[in-house]
């Protein structure tokens, strides 16, 4: 018989103790940390949506705009995780760089307004829920410079 140290995967605390097994027979393990903020985890998940690390990567891939279907299907998890995933992190998440705007002044801020040649325009239509909560999305590029125009 041999030891292997185990290591709380949120906290990396080693004051881990067993806590029973699941229906499937996987050892479950109980973080003694008090700082910790899960407490209970697996080592061995079958399900790969609830492996912290995949959990990051729908975050920053919905940061990096990537869609729901786009982001289950790279991290082979089903789209009901990715969207219950982002519902639990609803709170922390901003649709806008805030940091950014907080340290700009708006009197700095220069706006030109210029007539481009040839524009290609795409539209993005989507909703949050229901039908009755409408999301558009706009976005122009100038055909010739590549650059973003709105």
């Amino acid at each position: 018989m041999t030891f292997s140290a185990v290591q709380c995967p949120h906290c990396h605390s080693e004051q881990v103790v067993k806590r029973g097994k699941t229906d499937s027979g996987t050892q479950r393990y109980l973080c003694q940390n008090t700082g910790c903020v899960k407490g209970s985890f697996l080592l061995d998940y079958r399900n790969r949506g609830c492996v912290p690390e995949v959990k990051h990567h729908i975050i920053d891939m919905s940061l990096n705009a990537s869609g729901i279907r786009d982001t289950a299907r790279v991290l082979r998890i089903s789209t009901d995780t990715v969207l219950s995933e982002l519902k639990k992190k609803e709170g922390a998440l901003e649709s806008v760089n805030s940091a950014l705007l907080r340290t700009i002044n708006p009197e700095e801020m220069t706006v030109a307004i210029e007539r481009a040649g040839e524009a290609e325009i795409d539209e993005l239509w989507s909703f949050i829920g229901k039908k009755q909560d409408q999301r558009w999305l706009w976005h122009a590029i100038d055909h010739h410079t590549g650059t973003v125009l709105a």
